[in-house]
C-alpha cells in the first residue's frame, strides 16, 4: 500500500512583494550552483573562487587550473560567458533537458493536439512537442513549456511595470506552477520543466529582488515534485540561506522550511522531517489562525508526517478539529479538504490497533474520495490514483477482518522498523 502522495503546495511569493524592489541594486550571486565544477565540494553561496571570465565556481586554485588543462573548461569558458556566464548556462541547459523529458513523457497523451497559446503542434522556434499534466482533460490544456513560461512571464512583467500591487503579483506568479484553464498546478517533470524555465528567467536579477528568491524556491519545487529530492533539497537550502542573509521575516522562512520538511521526508530523514513540521504549524496557528489555508496545510502536513512514523492517535485528533474549518473555508472539493480527509481515512485504517468501524468509515470515506477526485481532476491524476491504489489497501484489509488486518498491520510496522534501522 502506498500511504501518502505529494502535500507540497507551490507558495506564492516568498519575499515581501515590491514591482521594483526599494533595496541598492547589487549584482546577484551564484544560487543554484553551490558545488566545485571539479570535486562537487559544497561551496554554499559564497565560498570558494570563480572563474574570472565566466564566474564557473570551483573549491580552489587547484580544482580550476585542472577544469582548464584537462576538464575542458578552456574550450567552453567562451561559450559560458557568451551565453550569460556559468548560472545563466547551466540553467539553460537544464531546461532545454527538462523541457525534451517533459515533452517525451506526455506525447501519447498530447499526439495529434495543437498548443491553446499558439495553435501549433510544434513550437515555431524550439520544435519542441507539447505538454500537459494538470487537470485539463479532453482536448484542452494541451501547451508548450516555452508558451507556458513566455505567457507567465509577460503577464508578471505587466503587472510590475504597472505596479498593480501584491494581490496581482502573487496572482501572476501563479501561472508559473498552475495551468491557466483548470486552475490545477502542474506535476511531475511538467513542474520540473517550468521550475527550470521561471529560473533561467529571473536568475539575473539583484538578491534583493522578491522574483530572485521566488524563482529559486519555484525550481525547487518543481525538482520535487519531479521526484529529485536531492537536487530539490541542495536548491531549498540556497532559498533559505539567502533569505538569512538578507533577514528575511519569518514569514518568508515558513513555506520554505514547509518544502524542506516535504524533501527530507521523501528522502527518509524522517526526524528532520517532523521537527520542521512542528515548529511550522505552530508558527502558522500563531501568526495566522486556525482558518488561514497556511495553517490548514501546515495542519496536513504535520498530520502526513506523523502518520509516516507510524503516531497515529495524533493525526486522527488533528485532523478530526481541522476538517471542519477547512470544509468551511475552503468547500469540499478543495484539494487540501480532500487530503485532509484522505489523511484522516489512512490514520484510521493503518494504525496496528484499527477496528473494525474504523476500517469501515476508512473505506466508506476513501470510496466518497476516489469518486470526487476523479470527477474534479481526471482520472489520470496522481492524486486519483494514489487514493484508488489506499482504497485497494483497505478494502483489502476489510476483506481480511479485523484480526488478521492488525496482525498486517503489525508485521508491516515491523518490517519497516527494521528497514529503517538497517
Amino acid at each position: 500500500m502506498r500511504a501518502l502522495g505529494r502535500l507540497v503546495r507551490v507558495s506564492a511569493l516568498t519575499a515581501p512583494c515590491h514591482a521594483k524592489s526599494a533595496a541598492p541594486a547589487t549584482a546577484s550571486v551564484n544560487m543554484i550552483l553551490t558545488q566545485c565544477a571539479v570535486c562537487a565540494t559544497d561551496l554554499g553561496l559564497s565560498l570558494g573562487k570563480k572563474c574570472g571570465r565566466c564566474n564557473t565556481r570551483y573549491c580552489g586554485a587547484e580544482c580550476q587550473k585542472q577544469h582548464w588543462e584537462q576538464g575542458g573548461h578552456d574550450k567552453l569558458c567562451k561559450t559560458i560567458k557568451k551565453a550569460g556566464g556559468a548560472e545563466q548556462y547551466n540553467a539553460n541547459k537544464k531546461y532545454s533537458e527538462a523541457v525534451a523529458v517533459a515533452a517525451e513523457a506526455c506525447a501519447d497523451d498530447t499526439k495529434g493536439q495543437t498548443c491553446y497559446i499558439c495553435t501549433q503542434a510544434l513550437h515555431w522556434k524550439t520544435k519542441e512537442g507539447l505538454v500537459r499534466m494538470c487537470a485539463c482533460r479532453g482536448t484542452a490544456g494541451f501547451a508548450h513549456v516555452s508558451c507556458l513560461a513566455e505567457q507567465a512571464k509577460i503577464l508578471l512583467a505587466e503587472a510590475e511595470e504597472n505596479n498593480l500591487g501584491s494581490k496581482v503579483l502573487n496572482e501572476r506568479w501563479r501561472r508559473w506552477a498552475m495551468c491557466s484553464l483548470c486552475e490545477q498546478r502542474y506535476y511531475g517533470v511538467v513542474a520540473c520543466a517550468l521550475g527550470w524555465a521561471c529560473w533561467k528567467t529571473y536568475l539575473g536579477r539583484p538578491e534583493t529582488d522578491w522574483s530572485l528568491t521566488t524563482a529559486m524556491g519555484q525550481l525547487g519545487n518543481g525538482l520535487y515534485r519531479a521526484n529529485q529530492a536531492t537536487e530539490a533539497l541542495s536548491v531549498q537550502k540556497a532559498v533559505l540561506s539567502l533569505h538569512r542573509r538578507l533577514g528575511s521575516p519569518i514569514g518568508n522562512f515558513l513555506p520554505l522550511q514547509s518544502n524542506m520538511a516535504s524533501t527530507y521526508t521523501e528522502l527518509g530523514r524522517l526526524d528532520e522531517a517532523i521537527s520542521l513540521r512542528r515548529d511550522v504549524y505552530s508558527e502558522r496557528l500563531r501568526l495566522y489562525g486556525e482558518e488561514h489555508e497556511d495553517t490548514l496545510l501546515a495542519a496536513l502536513n504535520y498530520a502526513d508526517t506523523l502518520c509516516k512514523l507510524r503516531h497515529f492517535a495524533e493525526p486522527k485528533l488533528l485532523m478530526n478539529r481541522t476538517i471542519p474549518v477547512a470544509l468551511r473555508v475552503l468547500g469540499a472539493e478543495d484539494i487540501l479538504t480532500l487530503k485532509m480527509r484522505w489523511a484522516y481515512a489512512r490514520a484510521l485504517y493503518m494504525d496496528p490497533a484499527v477496528t473494525l468501524d474504523d476500517l469501515r468509515e476508512a473505506v466508506t470515506s476513501l470510496e466518497e474520495l476516489v469518486r470526487t477526485a476523479r470527477r474534479v481532476f481526471g482520472n489520470t491524476h496522481p492524486f486519483a490514483r494514489d487514493l484508488e491504489r489506499n482504497l485497494e489497501g483497505a478494502q483489502e484489509l476489510l476483506r481480511r477482518g479485523v484480526g488478521r488486518a492488525r496482525e498486517f498491520l503489525r508485521e508491516a510496522e515491523a518490517t519497516e522498523a527494521r528497514r529503517g534501522n538497517a
